[in-house]
């Protein structure tokens, strides 16, 4: 099984070239974040064309995840729900290949000193509990998305000039790290030991020519699903050209 993880940053702005990766890559399952289009506007239609089943989150203009898959999606859940969700859709499970897919979107945080940054901080809290309170460490399950934390320094193309900085604190990091404490593997780090390879970069200037970038999207899986994933990868070709997202997808393959 393939599985990939994508910031599109606008279904509806990027779908060919998501369509062209699609029929160029061929993952199994895909996870989408930032769609920035309600449920009704969601091109199924297209997607079913090329052979996946999608379950959507959608939001007018904003944030939005979904999952595609090439069998069937069962037990599709969205948000938290844990009686304290708020409008933004940043969530969706489902169950596909045998495995418990979770799709995420963190909040960004836009700042230390913006109100969003303990929202951010307060939602990563209530992606563990709902760990806590759905799965167990011992079932195949997949966290994925666009968690806009880079881990550590090996995540950041300049420590130095990143320190302190939003995706980087020690807030958000030990925040994620709770998260990942639930019992999952950082997949690109089980392959890749210290290699510094990023998933984002900024659309200003001229950071991704000077591969200035942070490694913020991530896959990570529980034992059952980490002792299968044979390869990890980043693909920055994806990332190239007029009008691509300023994430890049992350690629895991499992063995039967």
């Amino acid at each position: 099984m393939k599985l990939a993880t994508w910031n599109i940053n606008s279904i509806r702005a990027r779908n060919d070239r998501l369509l062209a990766w699609l029929d160029r890559d061929h993952p199994d399952v895909l996870c989408l974040q930032e769609t920035k289009v309600e449920d009704s506007a969601f091109p199924f239609e297209v997607l079913r064309k090329a052979g996946y089943e999608v379950a959507t989150f959608g939001q007018r203009s904003y944030n939005g995840v979904a999952i595609a898959s090439t069998q069937p999606l069962a037990d599709v859940t969205r948000a938290f729900g844990d009686g304290a969700d708020d409008d933004d859709a940043r969530l969706i499970a489902a169950s596909t290949h045998g495995v418990r897919v979770v799709c995420v979107y963190v909040v960004n945080g836009q700042e230390l000193t913006s109100e969003r940054y303990p929202y951010k901080l307060a939602w990563l809290r209530r992606l563990r509990a709902y760990l806590d309170r759905t799965a167990t460490p011992e079932i195949p399950l997949v966290v994925c998305g666009d968690m806009n934390v880079a881990p550590d320094d090996r995540d950041v193309w300049s420590p130095e000039k990143w320190k302190d900085q939003i995706h980087c604190s020690t807030p958000e990091r030990e925040a994620l790290a709770e998260v990942v404490g639930f019992g999952l593997t950082d997949l690109f780090r089980l392959h890749h030991g210290d290699t510094k390879l990023y998933s984002w970069w900024d659309y200003r200037g001229v950071a991704f020519f000077k591969d200035q970038g942070l490694r913020i999207d991530h896959i990570f899986a529980t034992k059952p699903l980490a002792d299968r994933c044979t390869t990890c990868t980043i693909d920055r070709t994806a990332r190239k050209g007029q009008d691509a997202s300023d994430h890049a997808p992350v690629i895991a393959t499992f063995a039967d």
